[in-house]
Formats: C-alpha cells, sequence, structure tokens
C-alpha cells in the first residue's frame, strides 16, 4: 500500500510502498478514505518533537473509512461499514478508562505517535475503538471529528462546562479554535472569538460567534477585550499554544471564571497568582476526548448543530500531502484533508 513516511524531523514526508497490515485478533483493518493534516505533525516533522515510536514512522490521526477486513474474535462490525477512528486508542482497563476519562489512559497510543497512523490507503485499528458514522456523513469532512472537533467538544463542555446564557472567549481560531468557538454557541454560549487573521475571525461570525476581537487593532488588547465582555468572560479557552495568548486569555476572565488551556506550550508562564486567589479564578488543562463523547458529537453533526464543510478547506490527493503540510504551515485554509 501506499503510505505518507516520517522520516525525521528536517525531512518532507516520503510517499512509499509499505506492506498492508493484517488484522488480528480483535482487530478491524480499516480502508482509509480521509486523514486531516494537524499541526501536531508539524511539531515532529519541523520543531523536534519526538515521536514515541522511533522513525520510520506513518504520521497522521484523525482518520475515518470502511472496515476492509475482520480479525477473528470481531463480531459487532461487517465489512463495508463506516466508521470514525478516534486520534488515541485507550486500553479500557486502566483506572482513568474505568471512570471513563480515556483521554487520561495509563497505556495510550495515539496513531501516527506510538504506532503508525493513517496517512496511508490501510490502518489496523482494535475494532473495540472504532466509533460508527452515522448515515449520510460525508467521509471526507467526518475525519476531523477524531481530533479537531473532538478536542474542543471536550474542552466546552467538561473540562471548561460551559452552560447557557454564559459569556465566552476563544483566543486563536485556528481549527481547533473555530470549532472551540461552534461547540460553545452549541452548548448556549455568547461567543467573543479572538484571533489576527481577518478570515478567520469572518468564519468565527459565520459559526456563531457573537463578536470578534482583533488583538493588533488596540493598544491594550487585556482591557479592551474585558470591556467587550462586560468586565469579563465566565469561561476563557487557549487555543493557539503561546505565552501570550494564554496570558491574554487569562486576563479576559471575570471574578470566578476559569480559564480552559487547549494549546500545546512547552515554556513556563508567567500569570499572577495574586490575581488567581484575589477573584477566585481557575485553571484547568483539556486533552483529547473521552470515548463516550465521539457519538454525542457525531449526533449534533447529524443535527447540523456542529458544521464541518466550514472547517474543510479541502482534500488533496495522498501523494501531495507535503503541499498540503506546506498550507498548513503558511496559515491557509482551517483544516486540509488528504485522501488515499
Amino acid at each position: 500500500m501506499k503510505a505518507a513516511v516520517f522520516r525525521g524531523t528536517g525531512h518532507p514526508l516520503e510517499i512509499s510502498d509499505v506492506p498492508t497490515p493484517a488484522p488480528g485478533p480483535g482487530e478491524a483493518l480499516v480502508r482509509v478514505a480521509a486523514c486531516g493534516l494537524c499541526h501536531t505533525d508539524l511539531h515532529y516533522i519541523d520543531h523536534g518533537v519526538q515521536t514515541f515510536k522511533t522513525p520510520p514512522l506513518i504520521l497522521g490521526h484523525e482518520a475515518s473509512g470502511t472496515i476492509a477486513a475482520l480479525g477473528p474474535g470481531v463480531e459487532a462490525w461487517s465489512e463495508g461499514d463506516p466508521v470514525l477512528i478516534p486520534a488515541v486508542l485507550s486500553c479500557g482497563k486502566c483506572a482513568y478508562c474505568r471512570a471513563g476519562r480515556e483521554n487520561l489512559c495509563r497505556n495510550l497510543a495515539m496513531l501516527g505517535n506510538h504506532i503508525d497512523g493513517a496517512y496511508a490507503e490501510y490502518i489496523t485499528v482494535p475494532a473495540s475503538e472504532l466509533v460508527r458514522v452515522p448515515p449520510g456523513l460525508a467521509l471526507d469532512q467526518v475525519c476531523v471529528v477524531a481530533d479537531a472537533v473532538s478536542t474542543p467538544y471536550h474542552a466546552v463542555t467538561r473540562r471548561g462546562r460551559v452552560r447557557p446564557g454564559q459569556a465566552v472567549a476563544v483566543v486563536g481560531c485556528g481549527g481547533v479554535g473555530l470549532n472551540a468557538v461552534q461547540c460553545a454557541v452549541v452548548a448556549g454560549a455568547s461567543v467573543i472569538a479572538v484571533d489576527k487573521n481577518e478570515a478567520r475571525l469572518s468564519l468565527a461570525r459565520e459559526l456563531g460567534a457573537a463578536q470578534t476581537f482583533n488583538p493588533e487593532s488596540v493598544s491594550d488588547p487585556e482591557r479592551e477585550l474585558r470591556r467587550l465582555s462586560d468586565g469579563g468572560v465566565d469561561v476563557a479557552f487557549e487555543a493557539v499554544g503561546s505565552a501570550a495568548t494564554v496570558r491574554l486569555a487569562f486576563a479576559a476572565l471575570k471574578p470566578g471564571g476559569r480559564l480552559v488551556v487547549i494549546g500545546y506550550l512547552a515554556a513556563e508562564v508567567a500569570l499572577s497568582a495574586a490575581r488567581l486567589m484575589f477573584f477566585e479564578l481557575e485553571i484547568v488543562g483539556s486533552l483529547g476526548c473521552g470515548a463516550g463523547e465521539y457519538p454525542e458529537i457525531l449526533r449534533l453533526v447529524q443535527a447540523g448543530k456542529i458544521k464541518l464543510a466550514p472547517v474543510v478547506s479541502g482534500t488533496l490527493p495522498l501523494g501531495e500531502i507535503n503541499d498540503g503540510l506546506e498550507r498548513l504551515r503558511r496559515g491557509e485554509g482551517v483544516r486540509w484533508v488528504v485522501t488515499p
């Protein structure tokens, strides 16, 4: 089969012929229909972030497809079934999995990191991890639910605990941030979308943001954001992964507010402990989502409440994946998808 193989930092992905995997006991062989391009892959390719599995490694963790074959002992699925593959596979046995927090599984395996991913024609995964895709949903769009939608959905519903009528700020309107906007809107919040890119802000308005704010348009972004939200927001989501955006999101909170950090940042960030204490603020992290959240999201997509078409910028054949990654580097579009 054809696959885009990661050979190491500083090298473009290499389109290679590799053996087609065979499903073992309890596994399914999935014919990949589509896989989203994610900034996480650029961390490996451009920035030296280490994968758990030493290269060569097939990247890609945001995939949908159809079942091509089943290993021994699999009875709940049939060949041809349309499926979503979670970005992170959990063991189902540890204390975190048994508590419904599969995203914190102590034995987790991330596609395209711990194990080979889905920038390929086929992939094998435990059949118990697969999520059934409802009829009528396009597989070349639904693939982004595996990460770009599920991650902000978890952040909004579980970690941010957004309630109807609350004021919310989403700082950073990339793929994750724009989906945080629409998830917060679905939850009933009034959303301020924050970004330097006017095209992204326009899309945020299309997805339901009540207000948009470009921090480069004023000399004091923190004060202006509090003014726009009548003194501060109930919940702020940081969806970039930079010290400046974490500080801006923290500054946007009203007394009793909650900051949810979604963006990955290796460096330390200095925040005011006095403000944290005096205003009883909360800071929480958010990582991926639990297994039980995928069916919730797919029902919202099927009902038209969460929209995929505006955040999927287009599809590219697997052979042009490096062109797609270059678009990602330049900030073009929102989420590009490759199709084998």
